[in-house]
């Protein structure tokens, strides 16, 4: 029996025509779009070191980010099912992409380093546990091919 099927429609639009087209390599702009219906537009271009803009998110920022966003919203379930009370949830995630030479790159390792306010002290081993957890159970990180690394803190607060 094979389990439910979801789907996602996104559009990607590219708006970096400077009114050559790709003529030359050098002079296209990466900039794009990228929109769903009902949500507002991500303005994106390539990293910098591909000639992108540095003020627009880039493919390699919004990876890391759907990673670090899925083991939260992941990790908040689990800890919402173990009765653990999270009061606040930060995550300063870290990306590695290695270029290789004579062909392109792949991304070789993200690091989510979350640091986590629950209210029960007796709680906190459990707590740094689900993480460990919500990695297993992450369908973002479930879909790629380099290791997901966790770097958890837990606090104690109100």
């Amino acid at each position: 029996m094979s389990g439910r099927e979801h789907h996602y429609e996104v559009t990607v639009r590219w708006t970096g025509n400077t009114g050559k087209g790709t003529a030359r390599y050098l002079e296209y702009g990466r900039d794009h779009d990228v929109t769903a219906p009902g949500k507002p537009a991500i303005l994106g271009s390539a990293d910098p070191a591909f000639l992108g803009r540095p003020d627009r998110w880039n493919p390699e920022d919004l990876l890391v980010a759907s990673l670090a966003e899925c083991h939260m919203l992941t990790y908040l379930a689990l800890c919402a099912r173990d009765r653990i009370v999270v009061t606040a949830y930060e995550d300063e995630a870290t990306g590695t992409m290695t270029e290789e030479t004579g062909s392109s790159g792949r991304m070789t390792e993200v690091v989510l380093a979350p640091v986590v306010t629950i209210t029960d002290p007796a709680k906190a081993e459990r707590a740094a546990e689900l993480h460990h957890d919500a990695n297993k159970a992450c369908f973002i990180a479930n879909s790629v091919n380099f290791p997901v690394r966790h770097r958890p803190a837990i606090r104690i607060g109100e």
